[in-house]
């Protein structure tokens, strides 16, 4: 059900790549470029407020949250609705019994767990409650994911500026020798740089593509939510079909009336 979402990936590593394409452009020597302490100050220093600002249960899901970012569901809405009108029309010929035997069949967690109540008996305002709590329960998985990457995002610029001042600091210092100034003044401004890449470039990045994930998953759980609830009110086929057309995009609709739907 997930597939890899080959943007993500390639546009983090893009990022790094036309920075160091600019670097070289400019022939400019990389090794000015490294150095380990504004490394520290930068990343080490965004992450410890990170550390301070949520707790652990959040942090140890970092590793999750990336695997959110790195890939996505892989569902067919056309073929969710056909899906949907073939499990109807099992209801209506054998009973909604006859689902219990072909749920193991079933790749969606989330549909399963929905026809599951189907099969239960359970009435359709309460199946209503249990789907929309665990949609808000993924939302709230999502946002916290979301949140972390994206505030560790707008820490790494300001420790960037604290790395900076630092140097700064360090070079007036001495003042006596414009070389040492001007190197100084280099170094000083790493800090600045890592903290533009990191936000930028890394983090920023991945928390707003988990936000677009809850959006799109929150889409899709809704729309199978609908589809169980039109099967648990035994509505007609045309209505399932309207229920369900309503969450597809203006390409989808055409391949769904093109395929002999609604």
């Amino acid at each position: 059900m997930k597939k890899l979402d080959v943007l993500t990936p390639v546009g983090l590593v893009g990022a790094l790549g036309m920075t160091f394409f600019g670097i070289v452009s400019a022939k400019a020597n990389i090794a000015s470029f490294i150095d380990v302490p504004s490394i520290i100050i930068t990343l080490g220093g965004s992450l410890t407020a990170v550390l301070a600002t949520f707790p652990l249960s959040d942090i140890t899901g970092l590793g999750k949250a990336i695997q959110i970012a790195m890939f996505e569901t892989n569902v067919n809405k056309v073929d969710l609705i056909n899906q949907f009108k073939d499990i109807a029309k099992k209801v209506r010929t054998e009973g909604v019994l006859a689902l219990e035997s072909s749920m193991a069949q079933i790749e969606n967690d989330f549909l399963r767990q929905g026809l599951g109540y189907v099969v239960d008996g359970m009435d359709p305002d309460t199946t209503r409650a249990i789907l929309e709590t665990e949609i808000s329960m993924m939302e709230a998985r999502y946002g916290v994911a979301a949140k972390v990457f994206k505030l560790w995002g707008s820490f790494c610029p300001a420790f960037g500026m604290v790395g900076t001042l630092i140097g700064l600091v360090q070079m007036m210092g001495d003042v006596s020798d414009a070389n040492k100034v001007a190197t100084g003044m280099a170094a000083a401004l790493l800090t600045t740089f890592y903290g533009s890449l990191l936000a930028n470039g890394i983090f920023n990045p991945i928390g707003y593509n988990i936000d677009l994930k809850a959006e799109r998953e929150a889409v899709l759980m809704e729309m199978i939510m609908s589809g169980i609830l039109s099967i648990q009110k035994e509505d007609s086929m045309p209505v399932l079909e309207a229920c369900l057309v309503c969450y597809l995009d203006e390409k989808d609709k055409k391949a769904f009336q093109e395929g002999g739907g609604a």
